[in-house]
């Protein structure tokens, strides 16, 4: 009974598993076996088990031939055996990772690591956002999700690409979701803002109820649905039109401030605009004075985030309290 369920077992291996067993154990065999017929040509079993290796492989070194008809007779019934295992074990390599290949580049293969970030939606902010941060931050890693696009965008990229509909909880696990760290969910440009922002919430809902603790930003393109996004769980809301609407409203009343921005925006691709937290010694001084502190530190104080609302302040004599965070431009 024993030897039956080992033998169910065995084939319920992977192919490349079972033909690896099979070449290995066939090899052993016939290197004890050249030991026991010419033990003088093969002093260790380690010989014939190198000679076995060599044979099967039709290399062929030469450094050890068998002598005696026997010897012969096993080399010609591992030519026969070992050949046709090896090629078909190479072969097997071979295709699992051609499919495994296929799979990756077509949006199928599972993601399986954790810590990572999870984009929603193949566009020209999802590329910009991956280049970007793919350049400063070599060891993050991401997963873009879309059911558009016909095979991987970025292949070489730290990029894992799964192919499907975000809302689709079945997609989401595909893309371990359970174990991400961050989640972007942009905004379909092929459809009307109002489907855009469904859409979005929709996926931000079912992201949720597999792991409510995931960091979720969402961009959000109609303003009557920013409470709707921080109701479904968004943590961050990204109004991209109230964005650009406040740039072209600049340019208009003073024209050519848009273009500044943008030259500005270009500078700041080697630092980075962030929320740092006081230390101890920048508590209860003034702003201005913490400014200059940093400045020496080549990072650029721009305000002081208090209060639950966000509320930014920039007086000079304001002093710094514990709850405040530093919005600054650094390195």
């Amino acid at each position: 009974m024993k030897t039956r369920n080992v033998l169910l077992s065995y084939w319920r291996w992977p192919p490349v598993l079972r033909l690896f067993v099979s070449a290995s154990a066939l090899i052993v065999l016939f290197g004890a076996l050249m030991r026991f017929i010419e033990p003088e040509t093969f002093r260790t079993v380690f010989d014939g088990v190198w000679w076995a290796i060599v044979t099967s492989a039709t290399i062929g070194y030469g450094d050890i031939v068998p002598k005696t008809v026997a010897g012969k007779l096993a080399a010609i019934g591992l030519i026969i055996l070992g050949t046709g295992i090896l090629t078909a074990y190479f072969a097997s390599v071979s295709a699992a990772a051609a499919a495994r290949e296929t799979a990756f580049t077509s949006g199928q293969l599972r993601y399986t690591e954790r810590g990572h970030a999870v984009i929603v939606g193949w566009n020209e902010r999802a590329r910009e956002v991956l280049l970007r941060l793919a350049r400063h931050d070599a060891s993050m890693r991401f997963v873009l999700i879309d059911a558009t696009i016909p095979s991987h965008p970025l292949p070489n990229a730290p990029v894992h690409f799964i192919k499907g509909t975000a809302s689709d909880d079945a997609v989401l696990e595909k893309a371990n979701i359970q174990e991400a760290r961050f989640l972007l969910i942009t905004a379909d440009p092929h459809k009307a803002e109002a489907e855009a922002d469904k859409d979005t919430i929709v996926t931000l809902l079912a992201a949720k109820s597999l792991n409510p603790s995931v960091y979720a930003i969402v961009e959000i393109l109609t303003g009557r649905n920013v409470q709707n996004a921080f109701r479904a769980g968004a943590d961050e809301v990204i109004q991209t039109n109230l964005l650009s609407s406040f740039a072209m409203a600049a340019s208009l009343r003073s024209p050519g401030a848009a273009s500044v921005w943008e030259t500005a925006l270009y500078r700041l691709d080697g630092q980075t605009l962030c929320l740092l937290e006081p230390d101890e010694q920048q508590i209860g001084q003034p702003f201005a004075a913490v400014q200059q502190q940093l400045l020496k530190q080549n990072v650029t104080l721009l305000g002081v985030i208090h209060g639950d609302h966000g509320a930014i302040s920039v007086a000079p004599d304001r002093p710094i309290q514990q709850s405040d965070r530093l919005f600054v431009l650094a390195p």
